[in-house]
């Protein structure tokens, strides 16, 4: 009879005591029988009779443990050590599904009885071995996940500290180790039950891992063979149970330190763990496994400096991250006289002031005794269990010998059920060691579930409750990790018929990857896709960007089967006209990105969606697009919505529940839209008022611009600008006309494809008028941030924000203005450079090779020609005008933006330290600045980067396409509020009202290719928080509506005349001072060191 076939509970008394004799006769049958078979069969016999008469009471009244004990030790006696291993494999196999009181006896009293069987693993005899073996395996398979951590695991670790046994038994011990840690692991499709076993394995493991990985580690480094190579095996598994993204990657290095311990290794893990983002919460597993490496970096006397200062970083880091204070508490006084002594004794300042950072830190991450919660320990429990025996009459079992036995050991299993929230697990681990003891074992168990989930929902709040003729579409309970890293943990989704749900969140809690775990079929409990059609929304086309919109809907087979007239007729409802000469039949790249949303949309409707998953729907949508899409979710109340959004309006307007992420991993749900969030959870204003309290921006100032004195002047200009895209039937911008000035606040309002990014790229030379010119001062800086900022850094993703920034400066301008199509020679303007130039100065035509100067010449400039071929003394000058009539415009373009930032540059000095303050002004951690590559940074990030990169040389004016579409809410609060501060001008693109409204006293209208200006508004002061107005109300000028016609040219600057300051004539006495001082600075510079910059002697040089 297998171990399935007999019944699971058998009271004890259900047949009479057998006598010693009988009892005696059966033992001694198992370890004098000749074959293996005859003590195997005789062993089961015994179990038998002693679980259907006495249970587990017989193996210590019989002295049967006690029998095993001596005959395993049997030296003379291979037969007897045989038999004992099997008797021991019959008890570990029978008892404990049947009468789990005697896990006590195997692990726990008296030292337990595995050790005998570890020890057997080391017996010449392989019939022993075997048999050991067998029951290890037996006694593994039936022992549930809270008795393996309360019973095995410190057995396990009980034997390994020991150092007495053989090393085969070690071997054994580490394997078992192994089995726990893979049986630990996370599977996608096992049931329920198995799921919430798995993880109370891994989350309790992962609690013990500060035990457990010195003894591992240990045996790594054994000089037996067998044992360090099983030890690194374990090692590996037991890495497993980390639940976190970030360090994951990293497990390969750290495991290489550990097994090959030296200061080399432990530099390239301590580098790899620097180079990391750490964003996850940060617990008590990766804390057990990092410590050590720190500590051992920290208090390593020869530690070099770099390594130190990378160490305390990841220390700070690590330790922001650490939420329970009673896990700091373990840990991080480990590290602390560490940091301290980095703070008293590294030489390098920079180490000093982050290791005091760090220092700071973990005095806050170990918090006040005050707001400690405490864990429940297995006394709490036990006081519960007695009340529960009190309740239910039955007081006198605790003080049976059986209770006595057992009670600590069941009741530090349900501790550990109630710290980690697996309270569906408290009575299946309650009821059975009780049932022995009394009748009344499910009614006790029952008491103790209940006490702990109402305590439990005290402290985490009701769950939801059900809505009267609501239809219940989804109620899964799951956890949800990205990789390694646990983004929600034992939490529930439930979605109601027609509701609207936003997902809210801080960012990187996991909001967009819930949404495409459920998109992909990945998520537990939710119901697969022929059962609920649900459909993820994303804006993003980018594929087959070639093909008509109409063949990229068809193209998909399930959209395909809906017929070619019904998919045209939806595609025109969502706004796509039909036809050879409509929108359905021009290529998906061509669309703009709110167009891109909205066949995005149409898609989903082709698909018949049930549940539809929008991630961030308004971004790029303009007003009416927003409106229609708000009017259509309303008027669909058979398609439920899941929503992430960082448009409050959008989601007062449509959200009838909100899901939030809660600090403790679950999912909360409130009833009602966000406003009626925010009045039960004040601290979630941010999603609403525009706040610089989490992430701060601060913007340079501008400087100042030669000639102007005004706010209100014209800095520059457009007028009757034409633009047509290649290849595009009409043009994009017709006969615009439009000027700013250094107060201008403009928004650039107008429906998706309007031609807003179009007019902005003609504005900063991105793109060249057809037709129009556009004029500019020729020392105007321009900070411009692309629709897709992004496209700034992804050619420098190897490297730093710091060196991405001097690579972009580093020759004293902007290398990225020269990538604009207004700076790109075309063959025909190289052609016209290399003509001879006849100056009529008497000489031969020669050819400019550069533009080496440039002085005012009265109301314009003329420009210092270095000729190719000749000396610099042949230099000689000509005026903008000649030079624009011969054709080098773009070369005049580029010396001026030369100069320009030369000017803008002169208040900067491109020195990592000065760099470094740069990005923390731009709300970039200057760690992270100096010292991670692009590539390794977030989204978020990497658009800091982008910003600085735009800010650094104090630009006058600023161009932001979408700024909302690529910030969180806190990010763009930061931003809002350094927008409002700024002393430049400011003109954006952007569908966000709330943003508008709150910085824009100007707006342009951009609609079927015009440009209309509507005057100036009052900017909207309550949508701070500090409720404080903008740096400059005046708005500007009003665009020219004069329909002249005017030649074309990429911003030529010949009709925009500002006047120099005047030069002082200098006396005799001052020209000999300042030619003394130039010729000190000359040979200062000749004695410098090789590579110095020589000092440029200028007419209007500060002295």
């Amino acid at each position: 009879m297998t171990v399935s076939e007999l019944p699971l509970m058998v009271a004890p008394g259900a047949g009479p005591a057998p006598s010693e004799e009988e009892v005696a006769g059966i033992i001694a049958t198992i370890f004098n029988a000749q074959t293996s078979k005859a003590s195997v069969e005789a062993s089961y016999a015994l179990c038998e009779l002693l679980l259907n008469s006495v249970g587990y009471a017989g193996l210590t009244q019989y002295g049967v443990i006690a029998e095993v004990k001596k005959a395993a030790g049997d030296k003379k006696s291979g037969l007897r050590r045989e038999s004992a291993q099997n008797l021991l494999g019959a008890i570990f196999e029978r008892f404990p599904p049947r009468a789990p009181i005697s896990e006590v006896l195997f692990l726990i009293q008296d030292g337990g009885v595995l050790n005998i069987a570890l020890d057997a693993l080391a017996d010449k005899g392989s019939v022993v071995r075997e048999a050991a073996q067998y029951g290890i395996d037996a006694l593994f398979n039936n022992l549930g996940g809270e008795a393996m951590v309360v019973g095995l695991l410190p057995a396990l670790t009980r034997y390994l500290s020991k150092k007495t046994g053989k090393w085969q038994g070690t071997v054994g011990a580490y394997a078992l180790l192994q089995k726990m840690a893979d049986k630990a692991k996370m599977e996608i499709g096992v049931s329920k039950e198995v799921s919430d076993e798995k993880d109370i394995l891994r989350e309790a493991m992962g609690a013990k891992l500060a035990i457990l990985i010195p003894i591992v580690e240990e045996g790594m480094h054994d000089l037996k063979n067998e044992v360090s190579k099983q030890a690194v095996t374990t090692m590996s598994s037991l890495t497993t149970v980390l639940s976190n993204d970030d360090v994951a990657p990293r497990i390969p290095l750290l495991l290489n330190s550990m097994q090959n311990p030296s200061s080399e290794t432990l530099q390239k893990a301590i580098h790899a763990l620097s180079m990391t983002t750490f964003v996850a919460i940060v617990t008590s597993p990766v804390l057990a496994l990092l410590t050590p490496f720190l500590e051992r970096s920290l208090n390593n006397p020869s530690t070099a400096q770099e390594v130190l200062r990378q160490t305390v970083v990841v220390t700070e880091n690590l330790t922001k991250l650490v939420h329970d204070p009673i896990e700091a508490r373990t840990f991080l006084p480990k590290l602390q006289p560490g940091v301290k002594g980095v703070v008293d004794r590294a030489s390098l300042p920079e180490v000093r002031e982050l290791a005091a950072r760090a220092l700071a830190t973990i005095h806050k991450a170990m918090g006040d005794d005050n707001n400690i919660a405490s864990r429940t320990t297995a006394a709490d429990v036990a006081t519960i269990v007695e009340a529960g025996l009190k309740k239910h009459d039955v007081s006198d079992v605790k003080n049976t010998d059986g209770y006595k036995l057992v009670n600590s050991y069941f009741c530090e299993q349900v501790a550990e059920g109630v710290n980690h929230r697996q309270l569906e697990r408290l009575a299946k681990v309650v009821a059975p060691y009780l049932q022995h003891l009394t009748p009344k074992a499910a009614e006790v168990a029952a008491f103790v579930h209940e006490h702990y989930v109402t305590e439990d929902r005290i402290k985490n709040g009701q769950p939801p409750q059900d809505e009267e003729g609501e239809v219940e579409i989804v109620n899964a309970n799951f956890s949800l990790a990205y990789g390694g890293m646990l983004l929600l943990s034992h939490t529930n989704l439930r979605l109601l018929k027609g509701h609207r749900y936003g997902l809210c969140g801080r960012n990187g809690a996991g909001k967009s990857t819930l949404m495409k775990s459920i998109a992909g079929g990945k998520l537990e409990g939710f119901p697969p896709q022929d059962v609920l059609r649900t459909c993820y929304v994303e804006h993003n086309q980018g594929e087959d960007a070639d093909i008509s919109i109409l063949e990229f809907v068809i193209k998909d087979p399930e959209i395909a089967a809906a017929g070619r007239e019904r998919i045209v007729a939806v595609l025109e409802e969502f706004g796509f006209d039909s036809g050879p000469e409509g929108r359905q039949s021009q290529p998906v790249g061509s669309l703009s990105g709110g167009w891109k949303m909205k066949l995005a949309l149409a898609r989903a409707m082709l698909q018949k969606a049930d549940v539809l998953l929008l991630d961030e729907p308004t971004n790029h949508l303009d007003v009416a697009n927003v409106k229609w899409l708000e009017n259509y979710l309303q008027t669909h109340p058979d398609i439920t919505s899941l929503i992430v959004s960082h448009d409050s309006g959008f989601l007062d307007a449509v959200t009838t529940d909100i899901y939030h992420y809660e600090a403790n991993k679950k999912l909360a749900l409130y009833h009602g839209n966000l406003a009626d969030f925010v009045n039960v959870r004040p601290e979630a204003k941010s999603y609403y008022t525009l706040s610089a309290s989490a992430v701060q921006f601060k913007f340079p100032p501008p400087g100042i611009l030669t000639g102007v004195k005004s706010n209100t002047r014209a800095i520059i200009r457009m007028t009757n600008a034409t633009y047509t895209y290649p290849k595009a039937p009409k043009p994009s911008l017709s006969d615009v006309s439009c000027q700013l000035t250094l107060s201008s606040r403009v928004a650039i309002i107008g429906p998706n494809g309007a031609g807003k990014s179009t007019l902005i790229k003609m504005l900063t030379g991105e793109v060249i008028p057809s037709t129009g010119k556009v004029e500019k001062h020729p020392n105007l800086r321009i900070g411009y941030i692309k629709q897709h900022a992004l496209e700034h850094v992804e050619m420098h993703l190897e490297k730093t924000p710091n060196q991405y920034l001097q690579w972009r400066y580093q020759h004293g301008d902007d290398r990225e203005v020269h990538m604009k199509q207004t700076r790109i020679m075309s063959p025909e303007e190289q052609a016209q450079m290399d003509k001879p130039i006849d100056i009529g100065d008497g000489k031969s035509p020669r050819q400019v090779e550069a533009l080496v100067g440039r002085q005012k010449l009265k109301k314009t400039f003329q420009y210092e020609i270095k000729w190719r071929g000749l000396m610099p003394k042949f230099n000689s000058f000509m005026s903008r005008e000649k030079l624009v009539e011969l054709g080098f415009n773009k070369l005049i373009q580029e010396f001026d933006d030369h100069e320009a930032s030369r000017e803008g540059l002169g208040y900067r000095e491109l020195q990592p330290k000065v760099i470094s303050q740069h990005f923390q002004d731009l709300g970039l951690d200057p760690e992270i600045a100096n010292h991670n590559e692009i590539g390794s940074l977030s989204g978020g990030q990497k658009v800091k980067v982008v910003i600085a990169g735009a800010m650094w040389n104090n630009p006058h004016l600023l161009v932001l396409d979408e700024p909302t579409n690529f910030l969180d809410r806190d990010s763009l609060g930061g931003l809002a509020v350094a927008i409002r501060d700024f002393k430049g001008g400011v003109i954006l693109i952007s569908h966000n009202e709330e943003f508008v409204g709150a910085l824009c006293s100007e707006q342009w209208h951009v609609n079927h290719g015009r440009m209309v200006q509507k005057g100036k508004a009052a900017v909207s002061m309550d949508r701070f928080e500090d409720n404080s107005a903008v740096a400059s109300a005046m708005t500007s000028a009003a665009p020219s509506t004069a329909p002249s016609t005017v030649p074309s040219g990429a911003e030529d600057n010949s009709e925009m005349k500002f006047k120099a300051r005047k030069k002082k004539k200098m006396t005799k006495k001052e020209l000999k001072e300042r030619e003394a001082r130039r010729r000190l600075r000359h040979i200062e510079w000749l004695s410098s060191p090789k590579g110095t910059p020589r000092p440029v002697d200028t007419d209007d040089e500060a002295e």
